[in-house]
């Protein structure tokens, strides 16, 4: 019988670098998944997007950009429709999974709904894999550094440590940053590696490490190519400045750009990874070309940190903001206090390491975001529902 676990060369069924592809990517009309259709339409693939336009991402915007209307076929609706799905991945190569929940702090209290979205649907799409009807032979699922938690640190006296997630009453004492497991001491931070254990102290964090796991296991089960790319803070012109919860280049653009008042939470020190979109979809563009091999987690990230305070400062200064910054020392449970990614293995792998340093991407995200209209936004009302949900202090 023949081994379907089977990953060696001379049995390579993989696709090759130059070979076209049939590409069905899941919440393709986001920032990402945008992003990524052009550069696969471009190199010669065919793609297919499956995507049902929440409000929440995509504002009154209910349909494709313009540029792909005409260039790839649309299934719309919710990938939880498993008879959307079915017809979606007919004839399809390639699944780039990137349809999901994404908010920190919401996945907190709308449990069920991040649940059945991020999990339930992925467990969907294995059903449907697993009835051999499909001629996939790579999956690449959009996973989240999320997953790790508080990630790496060093201790002085222990070395490499991974704390736990920080305490309500530590931080109400305005101290913010990771203890040692063993003796409780501060640590600093260290780059994480795919090798560090999985401890989300979110629920989205623990969604993507159960939806991560699903997809790399049933890659294994099927004998295919499989990638968990765990994505850092991703940023760049296109995405979304009126979801609440897409991060905090769009929420402190907006609010720069108006010259209201900033908050910034804790003291302003704690850091991210910010990668570019261009970084991102090259990543994910190699996973898709890549040749046969054993499934495989992948960091998406820079490697560098960069504090809260450093990107309020350089948002104030390119736009010549009077907007008053304020550092409240509030909290939300759920959140980390760093990000850095060691990126050795997604060198290793696919032989690329995200190159676009943050100073410049930042100017060129804030020159994009500087042409957008300024729109009514969400951001205090989802503070609000943090705090009725007795997640927000401070």
């Amino acid at each position: 019988m023949e081994d379907r676990n089977s990953f060696s060369e001379a049995e390579n069924k993989g696709p090759q670098p130059s070979a076209p592809q049939r590409v069905l990517i899941t919440g393709g009309a986001g920032f990402i998944g945008s992003r990524l259709a052009r550069r696969l339409l471009a190199l010669g693939h065919e793609v297919s997007i499956l995507d049902k336009f929440s409000p929440q991402i995509h504002g009154d915007n209910a349909d494709l950009p313009a540029d792909l209307r005409s260039s790839v076929q649309l299934f719309r609706g919710d990938v939880r429709d498993l008879e959307l799905c079915r017809r979606a991945l007919e004839g399809q190569t390639v699944l780039v999974h990137l349809a999901a929940e994404t908010g920190t702090g919401q996945s907190m209290y709308r449990v069920r709904h991040y649940t059945e979205v991020n999990i339930g649907a992925t467990a969907g799409l294995m059903e449907l894999l697993l009835s051999g009807k499909f001629p996939l032979h790579t999956m690449v699922v959009a996973s989240s550094r999320a997953i790790y938690g508080e990630g790496a640190a060093q201790c002085p006296a222990h070395g490499l440590v991974y704390p736990d997630a920080r305490s309500r009453h530590t931080m109400e004492a305005g101290d913010f940053e990771p203890k040692c497991p063993h003796c409780g001491s501060a640590t600093s931070m260290l780059p994480t590696s795919e090798e560090a254990p999985l401890h989300p102290s979110s629920l989205y964090g623990l969604t993507k490490q159960v939806q991560e796991q699903m997809v790399l296991m049933y890659a294994a089960t099927l004998g295919i190519n499989g990638f968990a790319l765990r994505y850092q803070n991703v940023y760049g012109p296109g995405q979304s400045l009126k979801n609440p919860y897409t991060g905090i280049l769009a929420i402190f653009s907006n609010q720069a750009r108006a010259n209201e008042p900033i908050n910034i939470f804790e003291d302003g020190r704690e850091s991210r990874d910010f990668v570019h979109i261009d970084d991102v979809v090259e990543a994910t563009r190699l996973c898709v070309e890549a040749s046969a091999q054993r499934p495989i987690a992948l960091n998406v990230g820079t490697g560098v940190a960069v504090t809260v305070a450093e990107v309020v400062k350089h948002t104030l200064d390119y736009f010549s903001s009077s907007s008053q910054v304020t550092v409240t020392g509030a909290f939300r449970l759920g959140d980390i206090r760093h990000n850095c990614a060691s990126v050795e293995r997604l060198r290793a792998t696919l032989g690329f390491v995200p190159s676009r340093q943050f100073a410049g991407g930042l100017r060129e995200f804030l020159a994009w975001a500087s042409g957008e209209r300024l729109e009514a936004r969400n951001y205090e009302q989802s503070l609000d529902e943090m705090r009725k949900a007795g997640l927000m202090y401070g």
